[in-house]
């Protein structure tokens, strides 16, 4: 479990977080919705170890992470898998290089363990025969597999998912769903996905947080998403939906 409590985000005078204090559940997808400018984004990354926090605290289980020294919090950093917005592939790089790059970076293995773990990781999902192709040659939903491919290398416990489906047409969103979903429950992760697709939280939501304003408005679960008594959640489902049926193709 990921227990962030009290934390607070300035960028200069600029309050981005506002006392958010909120638990992300073991083994399960948990949520952080909001419209473009809530503070979804720099919450993930704060929690991630990716921006500093002006105040608050953030632990890792029982773990205090905010007040760890440089070389504890990378034992953490090492048990993290990050799956960035537009997949963030090296472009110098094959699918199987990729894939083992936090191996190369964070083990001592020997390279035929390496490239035993990234083979498992690609045909993990469903990409076994693409190792040898650069990210050119892929199409986007390939690339969003190779980095969950990547972002799985290490076996994480944490899994940090920012935007998945960015970019991504309705049919290879539903893919990516439901692998992330997959993957979270096979390997028993706290998964948080930053995400202001409505079809992602009612697939795999299983727990919803939603940010308004630098501040948490609301949490539950994707079936009280719909019942909630909150305007401005309610304002933020009903904008989604209309943009999902402005893009929807007409017969």
């Amino acid at each position: 479990m990921i227990s962030v409590q009290n934390i607070n985000k300035f960028f200069g005078p600029q309050q981005v977080l506002s006392d958010i204090s909120v638990d992300f559940e073991e083994g399960k997808t948990n949520l952080i919705i909001g419209a473009s400018g809530s503070g979804k984004t720099v919450l993930l990354k704060a929690i991630a170890g990716l921006h500093t926090i002006d105040s608050g605290r953030i632990f890792y289980d029982k773990t205090d992470f905010t007040g760890l020294g440089e070389k504890q919090r990378k034992a953490i950093h090492q048990s993290m898998g990050m799956l960035f917005q537009g997949a963030a592939l090296f472009d110098f790089a094959t699918a199987r290089e990729n894939v083992r790059f936090p191996l190369d970076f964070f083990t001592d293995w020997s390279l035929a363990r390496k490239n035993d773990r990234v083979d498992f990781c690609l045909n993990r999902v469903n990409l076994g025969d693409i190792g040898d192709k650069y990210p050119s040659e892929l199409s986007g939903g390939m690339q969003k597999r190779v980095g969950i491919a990547r972002a799985i290398a290490m076996n994480p416990r944490y899994l940090f998912c920012d935007e998945p489906n960015s970019g991504l047409d309705p049919q290879t969103a539903i893919v990516i769903d439901r692998l992330i979903s997959e993957l979270t429950h096979e390997f028993k992760m706290t998964t948080i996905i930053n995400t202001h697709d409505m079809n992602s939280v009612m697939a795999i939501g299983e727990k919803v947080v939603f940010l308004y304003q630098g501040k948490k408005e609301w949490e539950g679960s994707k079936e009280g998403v719909l019942q909630a008594n909150n305007k401005a959640l309610n304002d933020f489902v009903f904008a989604s939906e209309m943009a999902r049926l402005l893009k929807e193709p007409r017969s």
